[in-house]
């Protein structure tokens, strides 16, 4: 589940033999760290633009249901625990609140003339995900981490994310 702790992620590749080379590091870092690992293959992607990295996600609670989750992304959401809680489903206004609620809401919005990210895109995917648990109850719990959230207007990119289905 935490490829980077496993050593399953490497980035800024420039060339055909960087990739060969990552991918034989990888394998042997990962059957280092986890031996009963079945790796079935590597997945090479373009480099994402720069932009802030947040997570957005969904556990389904017995009591409340689809509980929404915003924070700061990548390996930071564990380290900082700085996260907003919202129960499905989420209006937009709801969705901005969860966002504000959070320092990453603080440094989406341009902290201290830092850049001005597109938060109308993450309270899109919040509110796409809300909605997406209560169309599925099988979907026991959604994570994207991290989803990239780029400069003000360009939208938002789902770098990682993982879905963990009941058996209904």
């Amino acid at each position: 589940m935490h490829k980077s702790d496993s050593g399953g992620i490497i980035l800024h590749l420039d060339s055909d033999q960087a990739v060969v080379d990552a991918v034989e590091r990888m394998r042997i870092s990962i059957k280092r760290a986890k031996p009963q690992a079945e790796i079935r293959g590597f997945l090479v992607e373009k480099m994402a633009p720069e932009g802030m990295e947040v997570i957005v996600g969904m556990r389904r609670d017995p009591a409340f249901g689809p509980l929404m989750m915003f924070g700061l992304g990548g390996v930071t959401v564990e380290l900082y625990k700085d996260v907003g809680f919202g129960v499905a489903p989420i209006t937009r206004e709801q969705a901005r609140e969860m966002i504000y609620m959070t320092r990453a809401g603080t440094l989406l919005g341009g902290y201290r003339g830092g850049p001005v990210y597109d938060v109308e895109a993450v309270i899109d995917v919040i509110g796409r995900l809300s909605q997406l648990a209560l169309n599925h109850a099988q979907i026991e719990e959604v994570e994207v981490n991290p989803l990239l959230v780029l400069p003000e207007s360009q939208g938002a990119l789902v770098l990682d994310a993982r879905m963990i289905l009941s058996n209904l």
